[in-house]
């Protein structure tokens, strides 16, 4: 087992307070995201879980056992950090069965327990060298290793992955899904990634300002967000946010409003569209708009488009067969009505 209740979980720092109030549950062989911008209050909880930081309110569960007051070693939750953490002037093997060492496990168990944790990563050749004869990609395997030797019931994870380039990032999400297969173990993962969060989660928790703005899986986070600022803060490139015209604004907006639906959205004080939904063609009808920016990409092209009377650029992501559109052309809009999502004064998702 390895479930991880938060209940009205709250934390100050002196007059600062910093979570205001966190209510998510880790279920048993999840794997959870936290993500959310620099200083939401991510990190901060999962220091909460781990016992590095102490609960000012609310109730930690884990397990089902009140666990506020519990040392770290006694939680059952094992910790992977950012800084990777190795002892330089120990090997492999020995950064690994460091913490077996610390509680007493006889050499031969610990061998065998290191060497199990080895072969489940794929650095069983790895264990003889020390940390700086090693890749930062490799460093991150042996501080995972070092966890999966404490068989504990919940991994948790400090923005793993953001010392690494962006290739091995992307080789380390892989492997990290695999792990999360293979062991079936419920993990914690922590990173201001949008991408990470949405390609390793089982369920996302947005944070922002020390709450959770919505927990859910990714695609319901992406199609149905609560508001705007899980709207903007889920999917690359950010989706358009398209306000609501008033009476003397420019016939341009008027028109892109009526083309994301307006009549139908009539309560909306803003329209949100993203930029795989938004149709561009050289000629024909639609609402005109002059394109600022041809980002080509490869496989697709992310076009900054300018619409008279709006403050900022639309982006509309297009396939390959687009790649001929350049800045200071024109083009025509139009938008898949079924895709747009309405928003009231306060941010909130209608319709």
């Amino acid at each position: 087992m390895g479930t991880v209740t938060l209940r009205g979980i709250h934390k100050s720092y002196g007059k600062q307070e910093v979570i205001r109030g966190i209510d998510i549950e880790a279920q048993d062989g999840e794997f959870l995201v936290f993500v959310g911008p620099s200083g939401c209050g991510k990190s901060t909880t999962l220091r909460m879980i781990a016992g590095l930081e102490s609960i000012s309110a609310g109730d930690l569960l884990i397990d089902g056992v009140h666990s506020n007051d519990l040392r770290p070693a006694d939680r059952g939750a094992a910790m992977v950090f950012q800084s990777y953490a190795l002892y330089p002037h120990m090997t492999v093997e020995e950064n690994m069965g460091f913490a077996l060492k610390m509680a007493g496990v006889p050499k031969a168990e610990r061998t065998r327990q290191v060497a199990q944790a080895a072969e489940t990563l794929r650095m069983s050749e790895l264990l003889g060298r020390f940390p700086k004869e090693l890749s930062g990609g490799q460093r991150q395997r042996v501080a995972i290793g070092r966890a999966i030797v404490r068989k504990p019931k919940v991994f948790l994870f400090d923005e793993p992955l953001s010392n690494l380039d962006a290739a091995l990032r992307v080789d380390m999400r892989v492997e990290l899904a695999r792990l999360h297969k293979e062991l079936g173990t419920t993990m914690i993962y922590v990173t201001h990634d949008q991408v990470e969060a949405m390609t390793l989660g089982n369920r996302i928790a947005v944070f922002n300002q020390g709450r959770i703005e919505q927990v859910g899986a990714p695609l319901e986070l992406y199609n149905r967000p609560a508001n705007t600022f899980v709207a903007t803060f889920i999917g690359a490139p950010k989706i358009n946010l398209v306000p609501r015209p008033e009476a003397t604004a420019s016939a341009a907006h008027l028109a892109l409003w009526q083309t994301l639906g307006g009549a139908v959205l009539s309560n909306a004080q803003q329209m949100g569209v993203r930029p795989e939904h938004l149709q561009v063609s050289s000629s024909g009808t639609g609402v005109s708009a002059t394109i600022a920016l041809a980002e080509h990409l490869g496989d697709s092209s992310i076009l900054h488009l300018r619409v008279e009377g709006l403050s900022e650029l639309l982006k509309a992501k297009v396939s390959a067969e687009h790649s001929h559109y350049q800045g200071g052309q024109t083009a025509m809009l139009q938008a898949d009505t079924s895709w747009v999502l309405g928003f009231d004064g306060a941010g909130k998702r209608i319709g």
